[in-house]
Formats: C-alpha cells, structure tokens, sequence
C-alpha cells in the first residue's frame, strides 16, 4: 500500500501569506538599494532617476521574469499529444491542488531537473529537463511534478522568480559602486563618497546570495510536504531526489547561478565546500524528512 502522509493546511495558508510578504519585502529593498546607489553616484537627482528605474524593473519582474527564464533554458512547450502521461500527471495533481492545471515545457537538457515559474497558480508553468523524462520512472516523476505544483501552490513561483531578477539586479548595482569608485564618479570627490560606493562593491553581491539563501530553503522543505501529501507518496519523491543528486553531484552544470534556486535541486554544483552556500537544503535531509513522513 502507498505510504499515506499529512500536512497541515494551517502551514501552508502561513506559507503562502510570508511569500507575499516577502515578495513585497524584496520589491521594497531592491528599490532601497537603487536609491542608495543612485543619491552616491548623482546626489538627489540620481536617486530620483534610480528610484523611476527601480519601479520600471519591478514591474517588468512582476510581469515578464517568468518569460525571461524560460527564455534563458530555451525552453518549449510541450505538448500534449506528444507527452499524455506527463500532461495526465500534471493535471491530476493540480487538481489535488485546487488549483489550475499549470503549462508544462520541456528543457533540452541531458540531467534530470524540474522549475516552476509564473506570477500566479493561473500563470504557472512546470519545466522539466530531458534527462528527467528519461532517467526516473513514474513514480519520481509524478514526485517531482508535485513538488512543483506544491511550489505554485504555495505561492513559490512569483517570489523565487523575484529573487532571481533581484539577484542580477544587485550584480548590476555593485557593477554601478565599482565603476563609480574607480572613476570618481559621485556627489562629491571626497574620499568617504568613494568608501562608501566601495563598501556597497562588496556588499551587494554578498546581498545578492543571502536573499537566495533566506528564500530557497525554507521553501524546498515546505514544497517537499506538500508533494508528498498530494500524491500520498513520499516515498516517490524521495527516490527521484537521491537520483537527481547524485547525477547533479557528478555532472555539475555550467550556466547563471542566479537562477539555482528555481531547481528542485541544485544543477550548478557538485558539492564541496560550495555546498555552505548552497540554495538549497542538503538532498539527504530533505530524503530523511520524507521518509519520517511515511510513520
């Protein structure tokens, strides 16, 4: 028999309510820190016209960084006629859900991975790679494909994709405090003006990381539940995790690391001492804490 399992609905409306919090959270600080930037590098006016680029970037990430991802994997839809078992599977459990089925895409990828994106359950896209598809059996993938839709459901998708454009954005506003630094560029030629565009240098990209890591692993673990209570099978999950960590563990995958944390597991590193700073929480806790759920 199946491995029934229960989470907590209560847990989940909590879920939900901290990533709106927290989406409006990073919307607010990315535009602080737009702020901050442009008042060191032009005085009040670059503050005013940091501040109008700030709510111009918001907006685009609300509506569009869904698009931008997928445009990134250069992934395609995948129609259904071409995959009707994982289209049943993706429909059953959004249904289990209560919420719409999301579109699924294909990633032309040779390891096993999954994301899901979008701004809303009604916007919500599932990606999943080629060496998904062909490396685990049914039982993984419906795992995986919950753990996803467990992700839409709990309102994952819009502050994740969030994280990722605010990320690059931080990238971009320590490359501003760099090159203003190195050429005197700021409200004054004072040499506290350039400490200070310095400091933000290397503060904004340690920023940039501790945002992920604040977001990413909390959710995994939360998304983990909720996949092993919409398919009562914890056990599938488990299974599909050992294997895509193993394979991501030997086969590390090279592209923007901004965006790790969209993964069901992380593709861009092998473990190590990077493994400190990692996106997501450890492979083997999230195995053990579905396998306690099978008590």
């Amino acid at each position: 028999m199946t491995p029934r399992c229960a989470v907590p609905y209560t847990t989940e409306r909590r879920q939900v309510f901290m990533n709106g919090f927290k989406t409006a959270l990073l919307m607010g600080a990315l535009i602080g820190l737009f702020m901050l930037i442009g008042g060191l590098l032009g005085g009040r006016g670059g503050m005013m016209m940091a501040f109008v680029f700030a709510l111009v970037m918001n907006f685009s990430m609300y509506w569009f960084s869904d698009t931008l991802v997928l445009k990134m994997y250069r992934a395609q839809e995948l129609p259904a006629d071409r995959a009707p078992a994982i289209h049943r599977m993706v429909a059953t459990i959004a249904q289990a859900a209560g919420i719409p089925k999301p579109r699924v895409y294909f990633l032309p990828m040779p390891v096993p991975n999954a994301f899901a994106t979008g701004r809303s359950p009604e916007h919500s896209v599932v990606a999943v790679t080629k060496g998904l598809l062909e490396m685990l059996d049914d039982s993984e993938i419906e795992g995986v494909l919950a753990h996803e839709i467990g992700h839409i459901k709990n309102r994952d998708t819009l502050v994740s994709t969030v994280a990722a454009a605010m990320a690059g954005a931080i990238m971009m506003l320590a490359s501003w405090a760099r090159w203003g630094a190195i050429f005197g560029i700021g409200r004054s030629d004072d040499d506290n003006n350039i400490l200070e565009l310095l400091v933000m240098a290397f503060l904004a990209p340690v920023a940039a990381l501790l945002i992920q890591m604040g977001i990413s692993r909390s959710r995994e673990y939360m998304a983990d539940e909720t996949a092993a209570r919409l398919t009562r099978n914890p056990l599938g999950l488990a299974s599909a995790l050992a294997k895509i960590g193993a394979v991501s563990k030997r086969y590390p995958l090279r592209g923007n690391n901004a965006t790790s944390h969209l993964f069901i597991v992380n593709p861009f590193r092998g473990g190590g001492l990077s493994g400190l700073f990692s996106t997501h929480p450890p492979v083997e806790e999230r195995i053990n804490r579905l396998r306690r759920l099978t008590a």
